[in-house]
């Protein structure tokens, strides 16, 4: 479920035969995927981290890393669009386009990190985390795969936020707009050699893991549809899905070893949550539902469809007129910058206490030699 190999598949189908997928059944599917899991995704971290024994003695330990650095975040946020615009050297607007540009570098970024922290996870589990070899090749895809050449496809998309903002005027020679056909061709070259040495560097390791392949085989098949020019909506479904439903996956297994509290009837509640991964994937699939119509007016910066408006109608739709929307753009961003925080942390799998914490996802023969390399 991790990879994007049965993804991959079900959204051609789905949009096979419509000249825009947009209007094709697929939509639907992208309307659960969107309702049941973005929202969730972008809770997930902070579930492990303020909702799990397994974190408690991280959040302890490390409250400037926990703690700190989300409330600064947070209160950075709200102050960036609650000022008005005589209090700050940029109108509202242009703090909302700043913001954006930033998020969607972080954003990339985050895509990047998360498959790579796939692959160590998968070469953790596989026995292989002492490779440093391996570990480089893993971030080295990871980072020009799924992160460089997504970017590149985005340019040649247009879909860059605020592209003509800043790409055009500053990065972008005026010549790209005439060489598509030859940059797209030059990134499959690159995306076809990359995806060729990882696997013939997997089919030489000692120990080799069907799940690496799988993941590989995945990013590579969705980095293929984003070099299309097809649709962009098609390949906005398969990125996005695929990231949600691995950040949601991850969460649910993560603090399933956890230890029982010794008191509280708050933390055994959650206790009793954390130790049953569909207990979690159904709470963050119902917060999911319950807070996509507040989300979309920050998601919705530069216009689309807004799936909330489905579901709850008329509630959602003044939504973004009413006199909340500035604090729902900054509580939208906050939490954005916050889940990339906290993401990096939970997972941070270098740090033995993270290890001990995330054994949910590491069997105990695995969780025993990373500890002991350490």
């Amino acid at each position: 479920m991790l990879n994007a190999l049965w993804l991959l598949p079900l959204a051609l189908w789905l949009s096979h035969g419509y000249s825009n997928p947009e209007s094709s059944p697929l939509d639907f599917l992208y309307l659960g995927l969107t309702a049941l899991f973005w929202i969730g995704h972008r809770l997930s971290s902070a579930w492990l981290a303020y909702c799990t024994e397994a974190y408690r003695p991280l959040l302890r330990n490390e409250p400037v890393r926990f703690v700190v650095l989300p409330l600064v975040v947070t209160v950075a946020c709200f102050a960036v669009f609650l000022s008005p615009d005589a209090s700050l050297p940029w109108t509202r607007e242009e703090r909302v386009v700043g913001m954006a540009i930033l998020d969607y570098a972080l954003v990339t970024y985050h895509f990047a990190s998360q498959h790579f922290g796939a692959l160590s996870l998968y070469r953790m589990r596989a026995e292989r985390a002492r490779c440093t070899r391996t570990r480089r090749l893993d971030r080295l895809f990871a980072l020009s795969v799924g992160g460089a050449l997504v970017f590149v496809a985005d340019i040649l998309a247009g879909s860059v936020a605020y592209q003509d903002l800043w790409t055009d005027r500053w990065l972008i020679p005026a010549w790209v707009a005439s060489k598509h056909g030859g940059i797209r061709k030059a990134a499959i070259l690159l995306l076809l050699i990359a995806t060729a040495l990882m696997l013939v560097a997997e089919a030489r390791a000692p120990r080799r893991s069907l799940p690496r392949v799988l993941y590989i085989l995945g990013l590579a098949a969705m980095v293929t549809v984003a070099l299309q020019p097809r649709s962009l909506f098609l390949y906005l479904v398969i990125w996005t899905s695929q990231h949600w439903i691995l950040a949601v996956g991850l969460a649910s297994q993560t603090p399933s070893g956890e230890p029982t509290p010794a008191s509280g009837t708050v933390r055994r509640v959650f206790h009793a949550l954390n130790a049953r991964s569909w207990a979690i994937l159904l709470v963050l699939a119902v917060s999911s539902v319950l807070l996509l119509p507040f989300f979309e007016v920050e998601a919705n910066r530069q216009g689309g469809t807004y799936y909330g408006d489905r579901i709850f109608g008329a509630i959602a739709a003044g939504l973004r007129t009413s006199s909340w929307v500035p604090a729902l753009v900054a509580a939208g961003f906050a939490s954005g910058f916050v889940h990339y925080l906290l993401d990096r942390s939970v997972y941070r799998m270098s740090d033995p206490q993270v290890r001990c914490a995330a054994c949910g996802l590491l069997d105990r023969r695995t969780l025993q030699n990373s500890l002991h390399i350490s």
